[in-house]
């Protein structure tokens, strides 16, 4: 197994290389691109027009939300880690009519997997969960994650019976499967291999305007 300069066991050389990953949007981390998650979400928040809401997981997840511009259904998580998908399933219930898009780290997920088959038994039908998946614990000092090694999140999520669950191969891959997960009308979890880079910008930590900016962009009332 090779480390990267993280110190993170690279998906790519792990024990077995991971699931088959033999066509775009179908297959395991080992082939996909390495790719960034500043870039990929300026991409996914370019293409939202209708007021969809945007949780934003702990670290570099909400930092690169934050820093592609901010929206009042944009909800940046701060401290709760393992529950932007929880989060995100209880908007999804609540607000059938929004489409609710989790953005969440592997490291984060790793510690909550259980949600997965709660979102799979519930089966919002406006869910889509994408996951930042660079095999290291990013914040807290590059530690590798289980998915840098022996953990492939997507076969975990079609486990959890999420059928609807695929690695992205590349920019153009990722593109599209967002566009269909919009679509799709079935809970859907996007996964994509990213580097090392940092998050770009920080959230302003307030929790209190956090909630009340987030609940005002969804109309509810306090």
């Amino acid at each position: 197994m090779n480390q990267g300069p993280s110190g993170a066991v690279s998906a790519q050389n792990a024990p077995g290389g991971g699931a088959a990953h033999n066509a775009p949007g179908d297959g395991a981390a080992h082939n996909a691109k390495v790719m960034n998650r500043f870039e990929l979400t300026k991409r996914l928040v370019a293409t939202l027009k209708h007021d969809e809401a945007v949780i934003g997981g702990i670290g570099n997840a909400n930092f690169d939300l934050w820093a592609s511009g901010q929206r009042p259904q944009n909800f940046y998580m701060l401290g709760s880690m393992g529950l932007t998908i929880p989060i995100a399933l209880g908007v999804a219930i609540a607000q059938p009519e929004r489409h609710v898009i989790a953005l969440e780290g592997d490291g984060s997920l790793l510690m909550q997997l259980g949600c997965l088959a709660t979102v799979a038994m519930l089966a919002p039908k406006n869910l889509t969960m994408v996951v930042w998946d660079n095999g290291a614990y990013q914040i807290t000092g590059n530690q590798p994650t289980a998915s840098a090694a022996t953990a492939d999140l997507v076969a975990i999520a079609r486990g959890s019976g999420l059928s609807n669950s695929n690695w992205a191969a590349d920019e153009d891959d990722f593109d599209r499967l967002f566009a269909a997960a919009i679509k799709a009308g079935a809970p859907t979890l996007i996964a994509a291999r990213i580097d090392n880079k940092p998050g770009v910008g920080a959230t302003e930590r307030d929790p209190v305007q956090i909630r009340e900016r987030f609940m005002r962009g969804l109309g509810v009332k306090k």
